[in-house]
């Protein structure tokens, strides 16, 4: 529970909901279905997104999507009981007309709507994050450090890390990023009198950033430079230096407003992670980087700015608006859209150094608890669907007692489980609707609404999600199986997806495949549907 309500001073939070390129098994049609409408543990998957924002209190969010995906998600937030759930006000859809789904996250802060979203300190994070952290701490952390006046337009920012790789959850193959982190000094630590344990403790696990990037692209460069070449100056500026390839960026950040004005200014940001973060770390070591990037120059405008509005105020109050002072108006700063397209030369231009670059500061989640992961592979959807379904349900431990992430029930309609049939319900979630006839089954599973499991079948670790059916006989392991499909009579899948709405013949045996529709395929005969195509991984 928060010791106070940080985000009462102000905070937004924008997120992102992107095409979910890597889900593509799911999400081919994100006109019917996009990416942050797939269920995790039968819940939207922006639900948990949102969930944090609204754990952490903050109340005004924004949910930024491609046009295409604008009615099913505004569809979603009046009519899924999860995301109607929240409390008032609701949240806000913005649909940039000219946002593609290939656009990078710099990229999208520079459309004017999103611009216009932005009106004071953010979080920037993504709809596929499932963070069980509590948000107040990590805004708490932030604020801590921050030693400027509220009102400074030079505050810092906040990037979370977590751990991929050695814990409890790992999943094969997860994307990973280089962090490299180094300690805050004495003087920049949080002012405590002493450490706490829980979730306030997470301020004591801040660093400063000094670089970030995937490692596909260190991976590249290695090949390229025939090693991975490091700077004198990083050395020489941070002497205790640790590099982390184990963990990946959350895309969770914590940003002040002048980070909206440097991604509009500069054109050649393309991702928010590797461009805007990454480069902002690298100026606090690489010398003229900053001036590169035009943020000494942002400040000073913004500092001018601020100068000339309060001079302005003074000239009102004192002179009552005295025509003799109207020639002043033509002093103040032009237009936010004359604002916007500033040249190469006013960028360049140099500037009186009276303003300390602000850090980029990092927080390195360590270990298995709190959850913390993004949710952008199938892997991951099943893996972190599974680990949710363990949680013990309100029911059993009570609301206090319970995850923020916890079902009121395991089971949501025991009125449809026939009494001979095995369900681990430790495991185990099922959602309302669901029937479950005798001799199945049903094991370290998570089956959604109004799903039918038909006589004999068996499933093991799988995913399925809402209208799915599973005929007699079935068995099923390791698969996640998509809405209103089916899978026919004693079939044998291991490791499958099963596309939305596709039948699996009868007795098909199949491992590591992918069940799609493709254009030009003939029609079942009885169903009407098309008939499901494997596509191997390998």
């Amino acid at each position: 529970m928060p010791h106070f309500p940080v985000p009462a001073t102000g905070f937004q939070a924008l997120i992102l909901c992107g095409p979910g390129v890597s889900l593509n098994t799911f999400t081919s049609n994100s006109e019917e279905y996009p990416k942050c409408l797939l269920p995790v543990a039968n819940r939207p998957m922006v639900f948990y997104a949102m969930d944090f924002c609204r754990r952490s209190g903050i109340t005004d969010i924004t949910l930024i999507t491609p046009p295409s995906s604008l009615a099913p998600l505004q569809a979603a937030l009046k009519q899924n009981p999860h995301l109607t759930s929240f409390p008032s006000p609701s949240a806000s859809v913005v649909a940039p007309k000219d946002l593609e789904m290939t656009m990078g996250t710099a990229q999208l802060l520079r459309l004017p709507e999103v611009q216009d979203c932005i009106k004071t300190n953010f979080l920037l994070l993504p709809c596929d994050l499932v963070c069980e952290i509590p948000g107040e701490s990590i805004l708490e952390a932030w604020m801590v450090t921050q030693t400027v006046p509220e009102d400074s337009p030079t505050r810092g920012g906040l990037a979370v890390y977590y751990q991929t790789q050695d814990r409890e959850d790992s999943v094969k193959n997860e994307a990973t990023d280089l962090v490299a982190v180094t300690p805050l000094q004495q003087d920049e630590a949080p002012a405590v009198s002493h450490l706490v344990d829980g979730p306030a403790s997470l301020r004591f696990s801040l660093s400063k950033l000094a670089m970030s990037m995937p490692m596909d692209t260190v991976k590249e460069k290695m090949e390229q430079d025939k090693g991975f070449l490091v700077r004198h100056s990083l050395v020489q500026k941070h002497a205790n230096l640790k590099m982390l390839m184990k963990h990946r960026d959350a895309h969770l950040y914590v940003f002040p407003t002048w980070v909206k004005d440097l991604a509009r200014r500069q054109e050649k940001l393309d991702s928010v992670s590797e461009d805007l973060v990454g480069y902002w770390a690298k100026a606090g070591w690489q010398k003229g980087l900053d001036e590169k990037l035009g943020i000494p120059q942002l400040f000073h405008q913004d500092s001018r700015q601020r100068q000339e509005g309060e001079s302005a105020e003074e000239e009102i109050d004192l002179q009552s608006m005295s025509t003799s002072k109207a020639g002043s108006n033509t002093e103040l700063p032009s237009s936010s859209s004359t604002q916007t397209r500033l040249s190469e030369h006013n960028l360049s231009a140099p500037v009186p150094r009276s303003t300390k670059l602000p850090q980029i500061l990092a927080y390195v989640h360590r270990g298995s608890t709190p959850f913390l992961r993004r949710v952008d592979s199938s892997a991951l959807l099943l893996s972190t669907s599974l680990l949710l379904a363990k949680l013990e349900s309100i029911e059993e431990v009570g609301r206090e007692a319970a995850s923020p992430f916890a079902h009121p029930h395991k089971i949501a309609y025991p009125e449809g489980v026939a009494q001979r049939c095995t369900i681990t319900k430790s495991d185990c979630l099922l959602a309302e609707n669901v029937t479950v006839e005798p001799t199945c089954v049903i094991k370290e599973s998570v089956i959604g609404s109004n799903c039918q499991i038909s006589r004999g079948a068996r499933l093991t670790r799988c995913v399925l999600m809402d209208w799915a059916v599973v005929e007699p006989g079935a068995k099923l392991t390791g698969c996640i199986v998509g809405r209103r499909a089916k899978i026919g009579r004693d079939c044998v899948l291991t490791d499958c997806e099963v596309q939305d709405a596709n039948v699996v013949a009868e007795k098909t045996q199949a491992k590591k495949e992918n069940f799609m529709v493709f254009e030009g395929l003939d029609e079942d005969e009885e169903g009407g549907r098309y008939m499901s195509v494997a596509e191997s991984d390998d």
